[in-house]
């Protein structure tokens, strides 16, 4: 397993993506529309996502502004299988809160835990 990326919530994606880059000097490593769930991702960072762990900045379309602590999504893990892993996770005591499946809008295999906190950990399945 390997942290894949770190996802927030942003009110004003383009001022986002101008201070991630121009301010911190991160890259936009891609950035992709999905106009049926009208929301956009667009996910930044030092380094290619193959090696290196990213932001996710998620905006969804019709929302402008989030509170405090709102904004916060999830921690994302590379698995081979997101079955098998929430499996192993719920063997060991887990609390598996979305079962393997792909993406609501997409065709990505994901599945949810939460830690003792009520934080989720999302599993991709990645080849």
């Amino acid at each position: 397993m390997r942290l894949l990326h770190t996802m927030l919530r942003v009110g004003d994606l383009e001022k986002s993506l101008a201070f991630y880059t121009e301010v911190l000097g991160m890259k936009l490593l891609r950035r992709e529309e999905y106009p049926d769930g009208k929301f956009t991702l667009a996910f930044v960072g030092y380094g290619d996502e193959s090696a290196n762990t990213v932001l996710e900045l998620t905006h969804n379309w019709e929302t402008n502004r989030y509170e405090g602590g709102g904004g916060y999504g999830h921690i994302a893990v590379a698995v081979d299988d997101a079955a098998a892993a929430c499996e192993r996770i719920r063997q060991r005591g887990g609390n598996v809160v979305r079962e393997a499946g792909p993406m609501m809008h997409g065709t990505v295999v994901i599945a949810f835990v939460e830690d003792p906190d009520g934080y989720k950990v999302e599993l991709i399945e990645c080849d």
